[in-house]
């Protein structure tokens, strides 16, 4: 068990390589956490402008952090105090919730020269139908350094993307000391990038980025739109791949359908292997909760196990997150929890399935194909459109058990006929189209997060 001091060190040394040092210095300077509180962190503050710079510009970056640390973090508060003004205040509040302060949580040192977080290991790495094929080309990578290059995991948040390039990496590492390995994320490359441009040393970025044999970045979705990020990054990936150097990426959605991304890195990317995850299955979710327990120490009933396995539809980050708390409501107790205690914390701790409005579906598949959303409704024979279309009605009816005339009314006034006609359409191509097969689990992963 340690205190909140030392997880925001953590956090804070992860934070460092994804922000510019001018950045990291001037906003995460004299921040803190003040405690944590049924999920939700507690960060201080010196002052508004920094609170309204933090929550704008990095608050996906602090929040993404702390989970990846303690998985059952589900919000983050910002607070205008002091550390004097907070330690006040935590003095004079319950003693269940100074005890709910201490989170477990092993110390981490991420070494600079590589960025690789020493966590991320294929030891506590959960392999199972959802990501075997992701696994498997990794370990092929292992083995042989440029089997599959590039390798390009995507696939929704909180899957394991990070944990397995990383993993990839830290392997290498311990296999070879003399390998240059290096992590980064597209956001961190992207700001290494603007700085060397202000100062006037974009030659030396060129050099350091292009010296490594194991090049890692996450997030490619994060390089949207950056034109001049993606020129770079495409000279980089010719030089390293003309060199046999490796390179792996992630991504939470399919090269192809990132908008803003430019055809020549799609290319690049294509060129090698493209894999997605997706969300684990009722027996892998079990097997996570397994391993969670083993590296926790921590044992539950199995009726237990297989109820949050069958109730949780999340992905591995939510479901250690359950875990989390599991732990830490024993704790207090001093006992083991009973089913109902256990049911009981899951409605009040896991998130509640997002409802989606009809035409925020709409939008949303609209744009995957590139589309303006007020296309679908339009009467026209246009082929895209009309695919676009039929994949809306598909969607609102499998995943959203809309009836037929609902949909027709909202999607320009169609008989229902036409819906069913559209939905069966799509059903029978799925059998016999691969590509479309791909097309719907991305635009159902972009829906579910």
């Amino acid at each position: 068990m340690i205190d909140t001091e030392k997880i925001w060190l953590s956090s804070l040394a992860a934070l460092e390589i994804e922000v510019s040092k001018a950045n990291f210095t001037t906003w995460f300077k004299n921040t803190f956490i003040i405690r944590e509180e049924a999920g939700t962190i507690y960060l201080g503050v010196p002052n508004e402008f920094v609170r309204e710079w933090l929550t704008n510009k990095y608050h996906k970056n602090i929040l993404r952090v702390l989970r990846d640390l303690y998985p059952s973090v589900r919000c983050v508060e910002y607070v205008v105090s002091t550390k004097e003004e907070a330690s006040a205040i935590q003095q004079r509040l319950p003693s269940i919730h100074l005890q709910s302060r201490e989170l477990p949580l092993p110390h981490i040192t991420i070494d600079k020269r590589d960025n690789l977080n020493p966590r991320y290991t294929f030891d506590s790495f959960v392999i199972g139908p959802f990501n075997e094929l992701a696994y498997s080309a990794a370990q092929a990578i292992i083995k042989q350094l440029g089997t599959y290059n590039p390798l390009f995991i995507y696939g929704g948040t909180g899957l394991g993307k990070t944990h397995l390039i990383q993993a990839v990496g830290n392997t290498l590492k311990n296999q070879n000391s003399e390998m240059r390995i290096f992590y980064t994320s597209a956001e961190k490359f992207s700001n290494d990038l603007v700085t060397s441009i202000q100062n006037n040393r974009l030659s030396q970025f060129k050099d350091r980025y292009r010296k490594y044999d194991l090049f890692i970045m996450d997030d490619i979705q994060f390089l949207s739109g950056k034109d001049k990020t993606q020129e770079e990054l495409f000279h980089l990936f010719n030089i390293l791949h003309d060199k046999g150097r490796q390179i792996l990426f992630s991504s939470d959605k399919h090269p192809n359908y990132i908008i803003g991304l430019e055809d020549r890195l799609k290319s690049r990317f294509s060129a090698g292997m493209i894999i997605d995850v997706y969300k684990p299955e009722y027996e892998s979710k079990v097997a996570i909760l397994q391993q969670k327990m083993n590296e926790n120490n921590f044992t539950i009933s199995p009726d237990v196990i297989e109820y949050i396995a069958s109730s949780v539809e999340g992905n591995i980050r939510e479901l250690e997150g359950i875990l989390n708390s599991l732990i830490m409501q024993t704790q207090l107790r001093k006992r083991p929890l009973s089913l109902q205690e256990v049911k009981n914390l899951i409605k009040n701790n896991i998130k509640p399935k997002k409802n989606v409005a009809i035409r925020d579906i709409v939008k949303i598949i609209a744009n995957f194909y590139n589309l303006d959303d007020q296309m679908i409704y339009e009467k026209t024979r246009r082929k895209e459109i009309v695919r676009s279309r039929q994949i809306v009605m598909f969607i609102l009816r499998e995943d959203y058990n809309i009836s037929y005339p609902l949909i027709g009314r909202e999607l320009g006034g169609k008989d229902h006929t036409t819906v069913i006609h559209s939905c069966l359409k799509i059903k029978d191509e799925l059998h016999k189209d691969s590509v479309l097969s791909q097309e719907l689990d991305q635009i159902r992963s972009i829906l579910n997060t």
